[in-house]
């Protein structure tokens, strides 16, 4: 298995094969995520750079974020694997702000532990981070695990987000 990055749905995709990854973040972001673009481009990853593409400091990460989750959700529809990761000072409005695409599963990671949680329990499709709550080594080794972590596919966590879907698609909660 070391030789595999488990993607969604508990699928594996041969490490040396690109996973598509869309990223995007706001100003306080952008060093971050060329970091990040440049270091997983250079383990073999395809990203697709949402923006912004310039500097702002009054910018607006919505737009941004959910560009970047709608690519992801277009990608899985056309069978591509594909995962998101968005990036602001804490991470916080970024998820947000994801989450509104049907079908996104944004998760703010901050640890070794909630990296791996996001993929392994809740199959999330998206990484948020906080930019300026870690070093950049500390976000790459965070998505490395993200990335590299599948979905149990254990019969709770499948149950829990079924029920989740069917909320997303009919309003109606179910418990």
């Amino acid at each position: 298995m070391a030789d595999y990055h488990a993607v969604d749905r508990g699928i594996l995709v041969k490490k040396g094969e690109p996973l598509r990854i869309h990223i995007a973040t706001d100003h306080a972001g952008m060093e971050l995520s060329a970091f990040l673009v440049a270091e997983l481009t250079a383990l073999g990853h395809e990203l697709i750079d949402h923006g912004p593409k310039v500097y702002d400091a009054l910018d607006d990460y919505p737009g941004f974020c959910i560009a970047a989750a709608q690519a992801v959700i277009s990608d899985q529809e056309s069978g591509i694997e594909a995962l998101g990761i968005v990036l602001g000072g804490s991470g916080n409005g970024e998820q947000i702000a994801a989450n509104k695409v049907k079908g996104i599963r944004a998760a703010l990671i901050w640890n070794s532990e909630t990296a791996a949680l996001a993929r392994d329990h809740n199959s999330a499709n998206v990484a948020a981070v906080g930019a300026r709550q870690h070093s950049h080594e500390e976000v790459l080794e965070l998505i490395k695990i993200f990335i590299g972590t599948g979905f149990s596919n254990d019969e709770r966590h499948v149950r829990r987000i079924g029920k989740i879907s069917h909320f997303e698609k009919t309003g109606e909660v179910l418990y």
